[in-house]
């Protein structure tokens, strides 16, 4: 890691005395004007970025233990005066201005029960099962889904991980306000002022969703292409018979 300065490189002759010093050889002296443009930089966020790398690290391991102990105090679903992580939110589009607000909530881990009457499927066999079933989304979709809920007039931007205890896990959400002014007149996120953007986190279409429904792009995504796996099924085993016009 390269300490990032502006430095000066001085000459100075033989025999030079500073204070009590006696040099008899040239002498270099550095100052903080001129060089080292070339160092490569690391802001604030980078590293933000690289303590959040190393979660287990003496440092992060207290303090994501101190940040659970304060979350289990507050309300399940409650507003953040601001992100846990600005590195992280920045990157998902979060900027600190009116119109973004963030929600913290968190989601119980772990598999789900089928919701049945006294354990009755009233089924074959094959549907009996009501304790080891597992949610086809994962908790952060499902945290956006409950966010969007509450906040019915704003719009899921994206989410994140927060912290997590044995019991649950913690997401903040970005949300967008699509009829403030400072969203509207800005082309990088007005977009998501469009009636079709209406409840994203519903539908899959976040950065969450996409992921649960085999979304992507590469060769490992090619079982989704054509929109979804139903798509791609059905593209692969129609016989389609073209004729020559």
């Amino acid at each position: 890691m390269w300490l990032h300065c502006q430095c000066d490189i001085q000459y100075l002759p033989t025999g030079l005395q500073l204070g009590k010093f006696q040099f008899s050889f040239p002498v270099y002296l550095w100052s903080t004007r001129d060089v080292c443009h070339r160092l490569p930089k690391m802001g604030a966020y980078r590293y933000i970025q690289e303590l959040y790398r190393k979660k287990l690290s003496d440092v992060m391991r207290f303090l994501l233990r101190v940040r659970v102990w304060q979350y289990r105090q507050l309300t399940r679903m409650h507003r953040a005066p601001r992100p846990t992580r600005p590195d992280k939110a920045r990157r998902l589009g979060y900027r600190a201005k009116q119109g973004y607000v963030i929600f913290r909530i968190r989601v119980r881990r772990g598999g789900r029960k089928r919701p049945v009457p006294k354990g009755a499927t009233y089924g074959k066999p094959k549907s009996h099962g009501v304790n080891q079933l597992k949610p086809t989304r994962n908790l952060q979709s499902i945290a956006e889904e409950r966010v969007g809920r509450r906040c019915g007039g704003l719009r899921v931007l994206n989410s994140y991980w927060v912290a997590q205890d044995s019991s649950y896990k913690y997401y903040e959400v970005i949300l967008v306000d699509p009829s403030h002014k400072a969203i509207r007149r800005d082309p990088k996120i007005n977009w998501i002022v469009n009636a079709v953007h209406k409840h994203r986190e519903m539908r899959g279409l976040t950065s969450a969703g996409k992921s649960s429904r085999g979304l992507g792009k590469g060769h490992r995504f090619s079982q989704t292409k054509g929109g979804s796996r139903r798509a791609a099924w059905i593209r692969r085993n129609t016989l389609q018979l073209r004729r020559k016009r």
